[in-house]
């Protein structure tokens, strides 16, 4: 079965210039990229070099009602912000986007006790990133327009060590560029208004996964990334986070894990195939026998746009996911209609 070195707690990914690749399960102190001597094979500008830098945090909560995922993106040209709300009793889909030209908010280089917050035309966010007191909050408004009604949302992550093990890894593309993601699956408090509608969830009932992610991605980037989370059938919470991308030696480490009450599993590096494209079902497998499943999309949700000389294009359906996963101990999760997101991502920036 495989296993993965889960390495001591260290204070950044970053040591004498060059990045340190591994897994650990804490988070780092600080998150500081520009730290990396060298990066590229020509002296760069640093106003060059640091814009090479990318970095975004995703939101993904769900209980039996609603799904809702919120990403905050700083592609340093422009900067993104998508909240997507799903009722699943009724089928319907709010979805609301900004793309914001310019620099602007900076997310942070710990998540120790930081926030960020933006105020723009009809649409306002904030994130508190407070592990010190294991907490992360989420906090947003969003004015009524032609095209949609309000919204407002107050998330809280518990994020306590006895509840959360989360997974912080480092990654290489290369000898001097890398990629930090920091993952958790937690219980989530909060409330949600829409459209004149009280939704409150319970931390009980929802659960949700936080994500912060950094790194020197390729110029043209490729990420296929499924997951979902819920309980089992003896009412324990569990959830996974797979991605394929472009990192090296992905058998020694990777950014993929399964949550089971707490309990993280590093999981090994996965093929993800769209036989009949990515409308259609997906096949998410590996060659250990820990990871065998599949994605069937059932609600599209696909965006893309030109700024400038970039281009996007986000496929993330929403869908139902079904197969087996096999955690540290051996144990096969069965994994029955579960519903999550699949998110197929090409970045040229």
């Amino acid at each position: 079965m495989y296993t993965r070195e889960i390495q001591p707690p260290i204070t950044s990914p970053v040591k004498d210039g060059k990045p340190v690749i591994g897994t650990w399960d804490r988070a780092f102190e600080k998150v500081d990229l520009k730290e990396i001597q060298g990066p590229y094979r020509f002296p760069l500008f640093r106003w060059v070099r640091d814009n090479r830098i990318k970095e975004w945090q995703c939101f993904c909560v769900q209980d039996d009602s609603f799904l809702l995922e919120a990403i905050f993106c700083n592609f340093k040209l422009y900067r993104v912000a998508q909240v997507l709300l799903y009722d699943k009793e009724n089928k319907e889909k709010f979805i609301f986007r900004r793309i914001i030209p310019g620099t602007g908010w900076h997310l942070p280089e710990s998540l120790a006790n930081s926030y960020i917050d933006s105020h723009s035309s009809h649409f306002f966010f904030r994130i508190h990133s407070w592990l010190d007191a294991d907490t992360i909050r989420l906090d947003i408004n969003i004015e009524a327009e032609k095209k949609h009604p309000s919204m407002t949302v107050h998330l809280a992550y518990n994020m306590s060590n006895r509840d959360v093990t989360p997974m912080a890894v480092s990654l290489g593309f290369s000898e001097k560029r890398s990629m930090y993601a920091y993952k958790a699956l937690a219980p989530v408090r909060g409330d949600i208004v829409f459209g004149g509608k009280h939704i409150h969830l319970n931390q009980e009932k929802c659960c949700g996964f936080f994500c912060d992610y950094k790194g020197f991605f390729p110029f043209q980037m490729f990420t296929t990334i499924c997951n979902a989370s819920g309980f089992t059938e003896d009412k324990r919470r569990f959830g996974f986070h797979i991605a394929e991308n472009q990192t090296k030696e992905t058998n020694k480490n990777n950014e993929n894990a399964l949550w089971v009450n707490g309990v993280m599993t590093p999981l090994p590096p996965v093929l993800i195939t769209m036989p009949n494209g990515p409308e259609n079902t997906w096949v998410i497998q590996d060659v250990e026998g820990m990871v065998d499943l599949t994605f069937t999309p059932k609600e599209q949700n696909r965006s893309g746009y030109n700024f400038l000389l970039t281009k996007a294009d986000f496929n993330a359906p929403l869908g139902i996911y079904n197969g087996m996963l096999v955690n540290s101990e051996g144990e096969q999760i069965i994994i029955k209609n579960l519903f999550g997101i699949g998110e197929k991502l090409f970045l040229r920036v």
